[in-house]
């Protein structure tokens, strides 16, 4: 957090500006520190992106890992360099490289090829334990051994399904090569799963878990201290390429209340708050010395059916519990009309791929009555898992949403639970759970690939198709616009209508409060950039 003391030191210039100048020796580092309040910092209890896959984790991955190719969240979501400098098409198989140079990792050793080959490679990558079945394990896997656990592969396949091989041509000159064409290969690299790790680093780890709880990357920030499910210390990392971090350190501190977050932002204990309600946008910005920034992100609120219950297995039912999801209620009353409902599981900057005729499911009461109707449903048990406002708004969300329900005669009952293992591990009355998919790119294969082979609602096995594979694929490793746009819309066809997987809800909305003197900027994402470019 920033004292009073540094402010008044600093009134001059501003808050962290951004033009810095290096620290003689002997001379104190009057760089500010902040302290910033989050609902929580990792879902997994470790800072690994190949088993940390979650909203709350991407918040935090910038600061200290990097990939090859960036993207600008905050400046129109374009591509933009990050650890490569350039990069070009060989073929529909193969990109080629340019790697930055002189990139010196947090325990000081240069950025190789080598290490992005290791980065891809399959001690890190393709390998994981068997120890556990189902896509959650425990917190404490990889405890003890240098095997990733086996989440780490599946989302290695979900995020590059066609992956051969890093061929490194020269010292800076290397080739991404896929065993399949893919016209997003460019975008792929753009994801935190690609963050490029040193392997000194990673070899000099006692386990895997003590490697996933403090990775070395090359990003502004390094890992001083993480505790899981209590703070997460970054300091700055003096000889990033990109020049000297504006912040001396950064703290991020667990506080699962709302009101925990704004009272002690409103006291000075936090520079930032995360995760507010727009309701409470009000209670901030009535201090004068606050406000409250953010908008829609490049993530959609869902509503996830198991195909494995004894109810939800008839696909009558899981229409009727679509249709009758009043989801504009939910816009207008919880988020005041800061957000939209999404056409399905797709986003505007997807492009020449965006199906802009097609549309999520209607609020149809009547329709939904129906279809129960045509079910022979006799309102038998619905189980519906939820966790404690993880998502924003996610407990009075999932009270509309089950009035509506109980309006059409289905008997859905709520189940708390504590944690993602309990909502997602396979158990007999798994039935309904919240989520939420995000867009890392600008492509549908982005969000669908959730549903197919690697993606988490196929490997926890909530909702399986016998034609969806072969659809993935075509999305995937088409090259002609319009047969993908096909395998784009048979897909949603599939997962959203006719063998229903989940329900969209709502278009996500992230807002976060802070002191009004700070300068800095929110992206279109769940990304917090404190870089000297959106600081000061």
């Amino acid at each position: 957090m920033l004292s009073r003391r540094a402010a008044i030191a600093g009134a001059g210039v501003g808050v962290g500006a951004a033009v810095l100048p290096q620290i003689a020796i002997g001379q104190s580092d009057t760089r500010p520190s902040i302290t910033i309040a989050v609902q929580k910092i990792a879902t997994s209890a470790t800072l690994e992106t190949l088993r940390e896959q979650s909203n709350v984790g991407t918040r935090i991955f910038s600061s200290f890992f990097e990939t090859m190719i960036g993207v600008d969240w905050i400046g129109g979501k374009g591509q933009v360099p990050k650890l490569a400098t350039a990069w070009r098409r060989i073929d529909a198989q193969t990109l080629e490289l340019q790697l930055r140079q002189g990139v010196k990792f947090h325990n000081g050793a240069v950025m190789t090829a080598e290490d992005v080959a290791f980065s891809f490679g399959p001690e890190r990558m393709w390998s994981g334990s068997q120890a556990s079945s189902g896509m959650f394990v425990s917190n404490t896997a990889g405890a003890g051994t240098k095997t990733p656990p086996p989440e780490a592969p599946a989302i290695a396949r979900a995020a590059y399904p066609g992956f051969d091989r890093i061929e490194i041509i020269n010292p800076t000159t290397l080739r991404f090569i896929n065993k399949m064409p893919d016209v997003t290969l460019e975008a792929r690299l753009t994801r935190n799963t690609g963050s490029i790790i040193s392997q000194k680093g990673f070899e000099a780890a006692s386990s895997w878990l003590d490697w996933a709880r403090r990775p070395t990357g090359t990003g502004p920030y390094k890992v001083r201290v993480y505790r899981p499910d209590q703070e997460l210390i970054l300091d700055a990392h003096d000889e990033y390429w990109g020049g000297r971090p504006p912040l001396k350190s950064i703290r991020f501190v667990e506080v699962p209340e709302v009101s925990g977050r704004i009272n002690g932002l409103l006291s000075g204990d936090y520079d930032f708050a995360c995760d507010l309600p727009p309701d409470q946008i009000p209670t901030v910005e009535a201090n004068r010395r606050f406000e409250v920034v953010g908008g829609k992100i490049n993530n959609i609120r869902l509503s996830v059916w198991d195909k494995t219950h004894p109810v939800l297995a008839n696909p009558l039912v899981r229409r009727a519990l679509s249709h009758a999801v009043d989801r504009q209620a939910i816009i207008d009353s919880l988020w005041q009309g800061r957000t939209a409902i999404p056409r399905g599981l797709q986003f505007e900057f997807f492009g020449d791929m965006y199906l802009a005729d097609w549309n999520a499911p209607e609020f149809n009461p009547t329709l939904a009555r129906d279809l129960l109707k045509q079910a022979n449903y006799k309102g038998e048990e619905i189980q519906y898992q939820l966790l404690n406002n993880y998502y924003t708004n996610q407990t009075p969300s999932a009270q509309v949403i089950t009035e509506g329900w109980r309006q059409v005669g289905l008997n859905v009952v709520i189940q708390m639970k504590e944690n993602w293992g309990q909502i997602l591990g396979k158990t007999p009355e798994r039935g309904i759970c919240d989520n939420s998919n995000t867009a890392w790119f600008g492509d549908p294969v982005a969000c669908l690939a959730a549903v197919g082979p690697g993606g988490q609602t196929w490997e926890a096995g909530q909702w399986r198709n016998d034609e969806a594979p072969g659809v993935l694929a075509a999305l995937q490793n088409g090259t002609n616009l319009e047969d993908r746009r096909r395998a784009a819309r048979r897909l949603l066809t599939l997962v959203e209508r006719e063998d229903p997987g989940y329900t969209v809800l709502h278009q996500n909305a992230n807002f976060t409060g802070k002191r009004r003197d700070i300068s800095w900027k929110p992206g279109e994402s769940f990304v917090m950039d404190f870089s000297r470019e959106n600081w000061g």
